[in-house]
């Protein structure tokens, strides 16, 4: 239950922070290329790496796991974020537009739905990531499945590597099921 925990928490801070400042970066059309790539390397930096410098910051336990989690999930979900959004043809902004549309009307009506596909790739992706790395905040006393495979690390016990692995794997998968079943109620609209 930890596992599940610390993951839903993780990716729901991430969603809240990863859409709200790829809007703002969608908005900051000279400095999007330079942000985007720092969220970009922000990426290859290992979770593992993330945990061991805040330990000393923050220390040990749920907080620091939930923390380097939040940041491996924030990039994938605000470049695709600010994907979606610059994805939209002008066309059909500028059409909307001229049909009487406000800003507020054109971002709820045409904005958001047009950009939700990338949007929603990028919770997908963070989820999985997330779901997969916090096996890791075990190692720092945090709990969830990768206290199983840390013991069988331990006791050299595959029994117990195997019950963790899989775990994870099959919460992994499972999540992404729901996601997909998810992401297809929300966009019927392009099922022909």
């Amino acid at each position: 239950m930890d596992h599940i925990t610390i993951s839903l928490i993780s990716v729901l801070t991430a969603i809240v922070i990863g859409f709200g400042f790829g809007i703002i970066v969608y908005k900051m059309k000279k400095a999007r290329v330079f942000i985007e790539q720092f969220f970009g390397i922000l990426r290859i930096i290992p979770s593992l790496a993330v945990l061991f410098i805040l330990i000393p910051i923050i220390g040990t336990g749920v907080v620091p796991s939930v923390i380097a989690l939040i940041l491996l999930a924030i990039p994938p979900i605000l470049i695709n974020t600010v994907q979606g959004f610059i994805s939209i043809p002008k066309a059909t902004i500028e059409a909307a537009t001229g049909m009487g549309m406000n800003k507020m009307e054109v971002f709820y009506k045409i904005k958001l739905p047009l950009a939700f596909p990338l949007f929603f790739a990028g919770i997908r992706t963070a989820t999985i990531e997330v779901i997969s790395s916090a096996t890791l905040a075990s190692y720092i006393g945090a709990g969830g499945l990768g206290d199983i495979i840390f013991t069988g690390l331990s006791l050299l016990r595959y029994d117990l590597l195997l019950i963790g692995g899989f775990s994870v794997a099959f919460l992994s998968l499972f999540i992404g099921f729901m996601l997909d079943l998810v992401y297809k109620k929300f966009t019927k609209y392009q099922m022909v």
